[in-house]
């Protein structure tokens, strides 16, 4: 009797093992980037890559640097702490050239994405059934969307 006879289901078993990692671990050779994980779980060179891409958004001091009428209307009320873009759109051509027209949103779509009733929103959020509320008026005939109390 062969001396590994006993054993060989345990020999084959392992041989599969060592040809299974073997086949990971050269796919993987082949499939990762080499610069993957030099600066954290990403690609380094994805760094340079966003670099070159053009900035779409301006930020909150661009905004409130020109429209300083609507940032006093926001102090102290629901909006205060929700970004111009939120809403707005990207406003870097805007805040780049102010002719370039800013982008207003329409109708109630834009307050719906935030205010549409979900059993996922804290007690205390303000939801509206909005056919309900207002038929098919928009929000802007009763609310003021930067301060939007009644």
């Amino acid at each position: 009797m062969p001396p590994f006879a006993p054993y060989e289901h345990l020999v084959r078993l392992a041989t599969l093992f060592v040809v299974g990692i073997a086949l990971f671990l050269g796919v993987r050779s082949l499939l990762v980037p080499a610069d993957y994980g030099l600066l954290g779980p990403y690609r380094a060179s994805a760094l340079a890559q966003n670099r070159t891409k053009p900035i779409a958004f301006a930020g909150q001091l661009a905004c409130v640097d020109c429209h300083t009428d609507v940032a006093g209307l926001r102090k102290g009320n629901a909006h205060e702490r929700i970004s111009c873009e939120s809403c707005h759109g990207s406003l870097a051509a805007h805040a780049a050239d102010p002719a370039v027209a800013a982008p207003r949103p329409g109708g109630r779509t834009v307050c719906a994405i935030c205010h549409v009733p979900d059993r996922a929103k804290p007690a205390g959020f303000k939801t509206v059934d909005f056919v309900e509320h207002a038929g098919d008026e928009p929000c802007v005939s009763c609310h003021v969307p930067h301060a939007p109390r009644l």
